[in-house]
């Protein structure tokens, strides 16, 4: 550890101090240079992805301490920096497969160990699947998305040999093993844990994993820091270089900021946009950006408030929006625009491209008298504190623009531990800042998730019949099917014309490195330790 990191465990005063963030003493006062210590600033809740309640930030442990049949590869991007690549599928508990129409036979890897040295065997992945599919919530919609529906599905041949009967053949279904939730959990202690009333260990595994990850999880402090510590006897592929990650929950991204740049932390992830321009210049920090595959930050009308169930309404909200000073304000051009597309009627399938709309507030005032609301009316207008870098900047903006043709919108700042229930489970913001990634690259995968009735991300509670039917249509069909492209377009021009979400940019992931590399870009979003190496 630096010098430096080890006087910042002795501050004593300023706006950053040891007092101030007490979890700090438990960091050793001269810490190994195989020691990671990262920021994040949203509080990991469960140590169980398939928990119900499980949030967004806690994803990165099934990530971490467990693996999955199999993984996708790692490519350098053209600006030099480390990504998934979702083009192939490599071997993680798996050794080899082989795929009919019918079914899916995986072979596991002879001598594949749990953490606690015992075998992996068939009969835990036949285990750990029947949980994700039967725990109900998004951990079984995800399943659902790649055809994974039913524990009837899946078999345990013998100790090596796992089957999927499959109920359709589905592009999806082999990606679908390789995002977080199909995690391969140790039946053995789950089940010596499980009582009658919580016979899938929920409790248990909540605090205490029992995985064959690369790392364990040597302490979990809710709202302070968790702990990874390398697991010295990993099977599923090359063991870490970094023995210990300490991942530290800072809110304050000003915090954050200071700690990366004195260099007190080595990594911070998901920085805000404005810090991680700022900091791009200099010396000594390394700031690598990545556009977010399947990803629009967007800003949502509820079709359960009175005034948006009129697509005029929600067409005039979004001629209101002022699209290149919300991105100045909230993406500091770190992104892609997504407003001012040519046409109502898209040319290709590209997902997501611009849409049809741009800053037009006469149109939108006719658009408002012509449903017979001139006289506007009013909306809270909802953002999350967990996101308060973008969304409030973004929210005020939007509010002065809607003031401007009668709309009056009251910003409502909801906390981060609230957020999700309230946009996306009970769905009753009237209008919300949100933000969707699809972790499978298909448009049909994100209109699944979006625009599904009483699908998760479906904050805007939108339905449209022929939504529901070209979804599920297209969801399984070959991309090379000649009805494919037509149906997908016919999808994108619904949308743009009923506008259930308003595209405001194609948003982009920030991290921030000091005296670490090889930070490895993932769809979900979340933090991988796995790859880490000191400079």
């Amino acid at each position: 550890m630096s010098a430096s990191r080890r006087d910042f465990l002795k501050l004593s005063g300023g706006a950053i101090t040891a007092a101030s963030l007490p979890f700090l003493k438990v960091l050793p006062a001269s810490a190994a240079s195989d020691v990671i210590v990262a920021v994040m600033g949203q509080t990991i809740n469960s140590l169980d992805l398939h928990r119900t309640g499980t949030n967004r930030p806690s994803y990165q442990v099934a990530v971490n301490v467990y693996d999955r049949l199999v993984t996708f590869g790692t490519k350098v991007t053209p600006n030099g920096s480390v990504s998934y690549d979702y083009s192939v599928i490599e071997p993680e508990i798996a050794e080899s497969w082989e795929i009919t129409d019918s079914e899916m036979i995986f072979k596991l890897k002879p001598g594949g160990k749990f953490q606690d040295g015992s075998p992996i065997t068939a009969q835990d992945v036949k285990w750990s699947f029947d949980r994700a599919v039967s725990l109900g919530g998004f951990p079984a919609v995800q399943m659902k998305a790649g055809s994974l529906e039913s524990p009837d599905q899946f078999e345990a041949v013998d100790d090596l040999t796992f089957k999927i009967k499959l109920i359709r053949p589905s592009k999806l279904t082999l990606p679908d093993l390789a995002v977080p939730v199909p995690f391969v959990i140790n039946s053995k202690v789950a089940l010596a844990n499980a009582t009658d009333d919580d016979p899938w260990a929920t409790e248990y595994l909540h605090k205490t994993p029992a995985g064959s990850g690369a790392f364990k999880v040597a302490q979990w402090k809710p709202g302070e820091q968790l702990v990874y510590e390398r697991n010295e006897d990993y099977t599923s592929g090359p063991i870490p270089e970094i023995k210990r990650v300490i991942v530290r929950e800072v809110p304050s991204p000003a915090t954050r900021r200071a700690l990366l740049e004195r260099g007190d932390v080595n990594l911070s992830f998901n920085m805000p946009n404005k810090d991680a321009k700022e900091l791009s210049e200099v010396d000594g920090l390394a700031i690598q950006t990545t556009p977010i595959e399947n990803s629009i930050y967007s800003l949502c009308p509820n079709l359960g408030f009175d005034a948006f169930k009129d697509k005029r309404v929600r067409q005039a909200i979004a001629y209101s929006v002022p699209y290149q000073e919300v991105f100045d304000a909230g993406a500091y051009g770190r992104g892609e625009p997504m407003w001012g597309g040519p046409s109502m009627s898209p040319s290709d399938i590209a997902w997501p491209q611009k849409f049809p709309y741009a800053t037009d507030l006469d149109r939108a005032k006719d658009l408002l008298k012509e449903a017979g609301m001139s006289s506007g009316f009013d909306v809270p207008l909802s953002i999350s504190l967990g996101q308060i870098d973008w969304m409030e900047p973004v929210a005020l903006l939007i509010q002065e623009n809607l003031a401007n043709i009668g709309v009056n919108a009251t910003i409502e700042k909801i906390p981060s531990a609230n957020w999700r229930t309230a946009s996306l489970v009970e769905k009753r913001l009237p209008l919300h800042l949100e933000t969707f990634g699809g972790w499978l690259n298909y448009p049909c995968y994100y209109f699944f998730w979006c625009f599904l009735e009483g699908h998760l991300f479906n904050s805007s509670n939108y339905r449209n019949e022929e939504i529901e039917v070209l979804t599920l249509e297209t969801l399984h069909m070959p991309i090379d099917d000649p009805d494919y492209a037509p149906k997908i377009k016919r999808m994108i021009e619904i949308i743009w014309d009923e506008v259930p979400r308003i595209a405001l940019w194609q948003p982009a992931l920030s991290v921030g490195m000091n005296g670490v590399k090889d930070f490895e870009y993932w769809f979900h979003r979340q933090l991988d330790v796995r790859n880490l190496k000191g400079v």
